[in-house]
């Protein structure tokens, strides 16, 4: 019995030795790299450019009107995936930059206008839920705006101290903020998105686009609260486990993983929900941000 316990534990430890091995030798290896992060580029390059046609479209399609929040949308994910793939184009010089803290502006800068993007949508279903329920709208604009410039200028802050002194202990800070950042907004999908979701389920059967709607809110809601936890969980990982950190060029399997679920997949699925063209003639749910 002992003999046969023993070679189970050893083959279990094989096993690990040679998935360790494995794991860091594609770490380790520069084409692997490579690879990797030029597959990311593409990735986002790729879903910059649906953004833009997608932005194109609706601008050929309503040309009267303004910047809308449909509008604001698309450029902003145009930028933010545009803005990924340069870095990710580059990686080998960004990742590699001194003082550190300028790796840590090309990575986070693109994750916060992320933030702003997305909870762009929570603004909107915000304002759609207040308007059904006849409550005061005028504020949540102002709320938006002020959550994020608090955000924005948090992280200047942090990133200012880091230039001056290269600190481990506010470099961990700094991503519990971007942590705490995440779940702020899956906090404000699962809110907000669950509220308008309900809501429009107790609408008549009958309703037009009542069903769309339904699988619209609901699936945006399900797919950024995914994300945005995943992001929560990840980044406050690596604020204390070095194996977990996503600044460097030696965790390129990590990044991959990390950088599709949290964005280019929810971005990807989140346009192609979105897709439908507003309609041509004026729409009392279609106005221009004020």
């Amino acid at each position: 019995m002992r003999s046969v316990a023993s070679l189970e534990v050893a083959s279990g430890l094989a096993l690990a030795a040679v998935s360790t091995s494995w794991w860091g030798e594609i770490n380790e290896s520069v084409q692997w790299q490579d690879g990797i992060f030029y597959f990311l580029c593409a990735s986002y390059s790729l879903v910059s450019a649906v953004a833009l046609i997608q932005l194109i479209r609706i601008q050929l399609r309503v040309p009267e009107y303004g910047w809308t929040t449909q509008k604001v949308f698309h450029l902003m994910n145009f930028i933010v995936n545009g803005a990924r793939a340069v870095v990710f184009g580059f990686h080998a010089q960004v990742f590699l930059f001194r003082p550190k803290v300028l790796t840590l502006v090309l990575l986070d800068l693109p994750g916060l206008l992320f933030f702003s993007t997305y909870t762009l949508l929570v603004l909107f279903w915000a304002e759609i839920y207040h308007q059904a329920r006849s409550l005061p709208t005028d504020k949540l604009r102002t709320i938006y705006i002020s959550v994020n410039s608090v955000i924005y200028v948090i992280q200047v802050c942090i990133w200012i101290y880091l230039w001056i002194n290269d600190d481990e202990v506010v470099e961990s800070i700094g991503k519990i903020f971007i942590a705490v950042v995440s779940f702020i907004a899956a906090l404000g999908f699962l809110v907000y998105g669950g509220r308008l979701f309900f809501m429009l389920r107790r609408f008549p059967i009958e309703s037009k686009g009542r069903r769309k709607k339904l699988n619209e809110v609901g699936s945006v809601t399900a797919i950024c609260f995914t994300c945005f936890l995943i992001r929560c969980f990840v980044v406050g990982l690596s604020a204390f486990d070095k194996d977990a950190s996503l600044e460097v060029l030696d965790h390129p399997i990590l990044d991959l993983g990390y950088y599709m679920l949290t964005e280019v997949l929810p971005s990807s699925l989140v346009l192609y929900i979105l897709r439908k063209l507003p309609p041509k003639r004026v729409s009392a749910q279609y106005h221009p941000i004020r």
